[in-house]
C-alpha cells in the first residue's frame, strides 16, 4: 500500500435551514419560516464557525463551495457576498473554485439572481421538480411551471451558463409519459447538468405518514429505463446514479468530492463534515463531526459543537464504498487506498463476493459496478457492511 502523500481535495458545505414551506417528502435539516429571516445573526454565526475550522483545515485549499438548504435563495446576494469575502479572508480558496447555490424558483427574481452573481456564485442548482402543475402542488413546492420556466430564463439572462436542473420521477400516480414529459421539458432549456431521482418515502416526512400512491415497481423500472435513454440523446452523460452532465467539465465539482471520497467541512445548523489528516508517523486519519441541527441553537455560540470521531477501518470501507460504487466509472483500487490509508487486501474478500454475484467487474484495478450491480446497487454496497 502507497503511503499517503497528500491529503483529498476540500471542499466546503454551507447549510442555510429554513424554507418558506417544509414539503412533504424532504427529510433534510430545513425548517419553515415563521418570522423573519435571521439573515445578519446566522451569517455572522456562520464566520464565526469557519474562524473556529482554521485549525482543522490547516491552511488547505478549498476547491468549491455550495450552499444548500433549506432555500438558500431566501438570503440577499448582499449576505451570501459578505459571507463569501470573509471566507476568502479567512482561508485559503482555488482560484477557479466552483460556488454553487441553490434556488427555489419560487424565491427568485432577476435582482436576485444578479445580486447572486455579483457576490461570486458561479454555479446554480434550480429545484424544479416537475414541470406539471398538479404534481408541484402534490409535492407542496410553492412555484408554478411557468414560475420555474422564468426562473430558468432570467438566471441564464443574468449571466448564469453553468446551471443544474433537479427533476424527479416516481411522483404520485405518475405515468411514463408524463415523466418523459418533464424531462423533455427541462432538457429544452439547455442545462449544462441535470439531476433526475426517484422519489422516495423517508422517515419522518409527511409523506412517510401519509404515504401517496406511487407507481409500481414495473412502471419505474420503465419509467428509468426510456428516461436514461432520452437524456442520454439529448448529449448528456450520466456519471453518478441521477448526475448527468452535459460534457466532463460540467460534471458537479463538488458533488464528484464526496463521490470520491474526498474531505469536506460543513459548516450551519445540521451540517456534516469530514476530514483528513496525517498523524506523526504519516499514517491517514480519518474524522466526521457534525453541528446541531436546530437554526436557533446553532445562533447560540454555547452550543455550537465541533467534537471529531475518528473513523475506525470498517467505517472506512463501507463509506467509500457507499459513495464511490455510486459513480458510473466506478472507482479505482489506488483511490480506496489513498482516501482510507488501507491497503487493498482489507476489501479483496468483499470485492471476491461481489464478483461471483454478478455485482461489479475489476479490470485494470477499476472496481466497476456491472449493469446488474447498477439495478441492484444497495445489495452491493451492504456487501461491505461489517
Amino acid at each position: 500500500m502507497p503511503e499517503p502523500s497528500t491529503l483529498p481535495p476540500l471542499s466546503l458545505y454551507i447549510h442555510l435551514p429554513w424554507c418558506v414551506q417544509k414539503c412533504p417528502y424532504c427529510d433534510f435539516n430545513s425548517h419553515a419560516l415563521r418570522d423573519n429571516l435571521p439573515e445578519e445573526l446566522y451569517i455572522n454565526a456562520l464566520i464565526d464557525e469557519v474562524a473556529g475550522h482554521l485549525p482543522l483545515i490547516n491552511a488547505r485549499s478549498i476547491s468549491s463551495i455550495f450552499f444548500g438548504g433549506g432555500t438558500p435563495s431566501l438570503f440577499s446576494g448582499k449576505a451570501i457576498g459578505r459571507l463569501l469575502d470573509s471566507i476568502k479572508q479567512q482561508a485559503k480558496l482555488a482560484k477557479d473554485a466552483e460556488i454553487t447555490l441553490e434556488a427555489n424558483p419560487g424565491t427568485i427574481d432577476m435582482q436576485h439572481f444578479a445580486a447572486f452573481r455579483a457576490a461570486g456564485i458561479n454555479r446554480l442548482s434550480l429545484g424544479i421538480q416537475s414541470f406539471q402543475n398538479e404534481q408541484l402542488k402534490k409535492l407542496g413546492r410553492i412555484h408554478d411551471s411557468q414560475s420555474a420556466a422564468r426562473a430558468i430564463g432570467l438566471a441564464k439572462s443574468e449571466g448564469f451558463d453553468n446551471f443544474n436542473l433537479d427533476i424527479m420521477y416516481g411522483l404520485p400516480q405518475q405515468k411514463l409519459e408524463e415523466a418523459l414529459a418533464d424531462i423533455h421539458s427541462a432538457l429544452e432549456h439547455r442545462p449544462t447538468h441535470f439531476s433526475w431521482y426517484q422519489l422516495t418515502l423517508e422517515p419522518n416526512t409527511l409523506f412517510y405518514q401519509q404515504p401517496p400512491t406511487l407507481p409500481e415497481d414495473e412502471a419505474l423500472w420503465e419509467i428509468q429505463e426510456q428516461g436514461q435513454a432520452l437524456i442520454k440523446d439529448h448529449g448528456f452523460d450520466q456519471y453518478e446514479v441521477s448526475a448527468y452532465s452535459h460534457g466532463l467539465e460540467r460534471q458537479c465539482r463538488h458533488n464528484l468530492n464526496y463521490w470520491q471520497f474526498g474531505d469536506y467541512l460543513g459548516i450551519g445548523a445540521g451540517a456534516h463534515s469530514k476530514l483528513s489528516r496525517l498523524d506523526d508517523h504519516k499514517q491517514l486519519i480519518v474524522s466526521r463531526f457534525s453541528q446541531v441541527k436546530h437554526p436557533k441553537d446553532y445562533l447560540n455560540p454555547e452550543k455550537r459543537r465541533c467534537a471529531p470521531q475518528i473513523l475506525l477501518p470498517d467505517d472506512l470501507i463501507f463509506e467509500f464504498m457507499l459513495n464511490g460504487l455510486r459513480l458510473t466509472d466506478g472507482i479505482s483500487v489506488e483511490l480506496f487506498e489513498q482516501r482510507t490509508g488501507l491497503p487493498h487486501s482489507a476489501i479483496a474478500e468483499k470485492l471476491q463476493e461481489a464478483r461471483k454475484l454478478g455485482l461489479i467487474d475489476c479490470k485494470n484495478q477499476q472496481i466497476k459496478p456491472t449493469e446488474r450491480g447498477k439495478h441492484l446497487l444497495n445489495d452491493l454496497i451492504s456487501l461491505f457492511l461489517k
